[in-house]
C-alpha cells in the first residue's frame, strides 16, 4: 500500500498496535456500499470502462456475500476494513482491483463509511424511540386518575396525577428524539471525493456519489471533510441526553418501588432475586441502566478530549473514534430494546400511594392559594398556611381532621367553602393551568403527544421513500 517509500517492513508489534479490524470490520457492508457507488462514478467520468465497472461491481458483491456467509477472514496485516476489501478485490480481479482506490483516500472513505453505517443505525433508533414514547403515552393514559405524591428535594410537595408524571418523561424523551433527528440531519453532506485533504486532479463527480448514496450534497470543504467529527459529537450528544433521562427515570422507579414508598410495582419478569435472601426483588434493569449511563457519558468525553487539540486535518487519533461510538451504540440499543416492554408493565398501587398523604400536608399550597382567592397577599397567605402545618405537627393530627371551627381559630378568613377543596383528587383536578397536573390538562397533553407521534411517522415514512 505505502511500502514504496519505506526501506523496512512494518514491525509486527506496530501492526498489532495500529490495526482497527477489531472495531471497523462491522462497517464492511457500508464500505462496500460506498465502493460500489465510487466505482459507478469512475465509470461515469471515464476513469473506468463500463466493462471494468461491471466486473468491479460483481467482485464487490462477491466479497459482500463472502462476508455475510462468514467466509472472508480479514487479516491484521492489512490494518483495517478498507484495505482488506481492496486486497480481496485485487485477488478476484487482478490489477483491475487496484483501480478502485482511484481518486479516493482512506480519509474520505472512512468518513463516508461511518456516516452510512451511523445513518442506518440511527434510523433504527428512531423507530425504537417512537416505541418508547408510545409506551409512555399508554402509561399516562392508564394512570391518568391515579394520584401520587409529587416531590421536590425528594420531599412530598403536592399531589399529582401519575399520568402527569409519565408525561414529564415523555417530554424529556421527545427532546431526545429531536436531538436524534438533528444527528441524522448533521450527516447530510457526503465527504467522498475530498481525498486525503485537498481534493483531486482527476475529474471526479462528487455530486454523482453524493446523490447515489442518499446524501443531500457533497461536503463544501475538503479539509473540513476529513478532519471534522461533529456528526459523531451530534450522536453522542443525543446518546448522553437520552441515557441521563433513562437514568433519572430509573432512579425514580427504584425509589418508588422500594418498601419505604411502595406505590410503584415493577414486573417480576424484569427483576431478579437474591442468592441469599428469599424475599428480595431487585430492580436490576434499572440499576444497570444507571450504571451504563456513566459509560455512555464517558464515550462523549473521550471524543471531545481527542478532538480538542488535533491540528488540521486527519490524524491517526481519529481512528479511535469508532471504539467509543460502537460501545455507545451497543449500550443505547440495549436500553432502547428493553425499556418499552419493561415500562409497559409498570403498575401503580393507588392505595399505597394514598397512605403517603395521611397527614394532608401536601395540600398546604391549596390552602394558601384559597386564601389568595379571599384577597390575602400571597406571602401572608403562605405564612398563615404554614401556621396550620405547624399546628398539625405539634398536635400530631392530620390537616384532613381539622374541623371548620379549628380552621377558623387558626385562620379567621377560612369559610366553609374550603373544606370540599381539601381532597386529593379535587386538588389535582383544580390545577388547570396549561401544562398543569389536572386530569383534563394531562389528557390534553396525551392527545397532543399522540398527534406529534403521527406527525413524526409521516416524516419518517417520507425519509424512507
Amino acid at each position: 500500500m505505502w511500502k514504496g517509500r519505506f526501506s523496512e517492513n512494518t514491525a509486527d508489534i506496530v501492526l498489532n498496535y495500529s490495526q482497527s479490524l477489531d472495531v471497523d470490520w462491522c462497517l464492511a457492508p457500508f464500505d462496500i456500499q460506498g465502493s460500489l457507488v465510487h466505482a459507478q462514478m469512475l465509470v461515469s467520468v471515464g476513469l473506468l470502462t463500463p466493462a471494468e465497472g461491471l466486473r468491479m461491481e460483481q467482485g464487490l458483491k462477491q466479497i459482500l456475500r463472502e462476508i455475510e456467509e462468514d467466509k472472508f477472514k480479514p487479516s491484521i496485516e492489512l490494518e483495517d476494513v478498507h484495505m482488506n476489501i481492496e486486497h480481496r478485490l485485487t485477488e478476484i480481479l487482478g490489477s483491475l482491483g487496484e483501480k478502485l482506490h482511484t481518486g479516493r483516500s482512506r480519509n474520505d472513505q472512512i468518513a463516508t463509511t461511518v456516516r452510512l453505517f451511523l445513518r442506518d443505525k440511527l434510523a433504527d433508533f428512531q423507530e425504537k424511540m417512537r416505541a418508547l414514547l408510545e409506551v409512555l403515552l399508554g402509561r399516562a393514559k392508564a394512570h391518568l386518575y391515579v394520584v401520587v405524591p409529587g416531590y421536590t428535594h425528594l420531599q412530598q410537595a403536592q399531589p399529582i396525577s401519575l399520568g402527569h408524571y409519565w408525561m414529564a418523561h415523555f417530554q424529556a424523551f421527545r427532546r431526545d428524539y429531536t436531538r436524534l433527528q438533528a444527528a441524522l440531519d448533521g450527516m447530510q453532506e457526503c465527504p467522498l471525493g475530498s481525498g486525503a485533504l485537498a481534493g483531486s486532479t482527476l475529474p471526479l463527480d462528487r455530486f454523482f456519489t453524493s446523490e447515489a448514496l442518499g446524501f443531500q450534497s457533497p461536503s463544501e470543504n475538503s479539509l473540513d471533510s476529513v478532519a471534522q467529527r461533529d456528526y459523531l459529537l451530534d450522536y453522542h450528544y443525543f446518546a448522553t441526553g437520552f441515557a441521563i433521562h433513562c437514568s433519572r427515570l430509573s432512579e425514580d422507579l427504584v425509589i418508588y418501588n422500594s418498601q419505604e414508598f411502595g406505590w410503584i410495582n415493577l414486573p417480576d419478569a424484569f427483576c431478579t432475586g437474591s442468592s441469599m435472601m428469599p424475599q428480595k426483588k431487585n430492580p436490576d434493569v434499572l440499576e444497570l441502566t444507571r450504571g451504563r449511563t456513566g459509560q455512555i457519558i464517558g464515550h462523549l468525553l473521550d471524543l471531545i478530549i481527542s478532538l480538542k487539540g488535533l491540528p488540521m486535518t486527519y490524524n491517526r487519533d481519529l481512528q479511535e473514534d469508532k471504539r467509543g461510538l460502537l460501545a455507545s451504540l451497543t449500550a443505547v440499543e440495549a436500553i432502547l430494546s428493553i425499556f418499552p416492554p419493561f415500562l409497559s408493565q409498570v403498575e401503580a398501587d393507588q392505595d399505597r400511594a394514598i397512605l403517603g398523604f395521611q397527614n394532608g400536608l401536601t395540600l398546604a399550597t391549596d390552602v394558601a392559594e384559597y386564601l389568595v382567592g379571599k384577597g390575602i397577599p400571597f406571602r401572608e397567605a403562605h405564612w398563615k398556611a404554614g401556621q396550620v402545618v405547624r399546628y398539625c405537627l405539634d398536635h400530631n393530627c392530620s390537616l384532613f381532621q381539622l374541623s371548620l371551627s379549628e380552621w377558623q381559630d387558626l385562620v379567621p378568613e377560612v369559610e366553609e367553602d374550603l373544606l370540599p377543596l381539601l381532597d386529593l383528587k379535587t386538588s389535582v383536578s383544580r390545577r388547570q393551568t396549561y401544562g398543569g397536573t389536572s386530569f383534563s390538562e394531562v389528557n390534553r397533553q396525551i392527545d397532543h403527544g399522540w398527534n406529534w407521534i403521527k406527525s413524526i411517522k409521516i416524516i419518517e415514512n417520507k425519509a424512507k421513500s
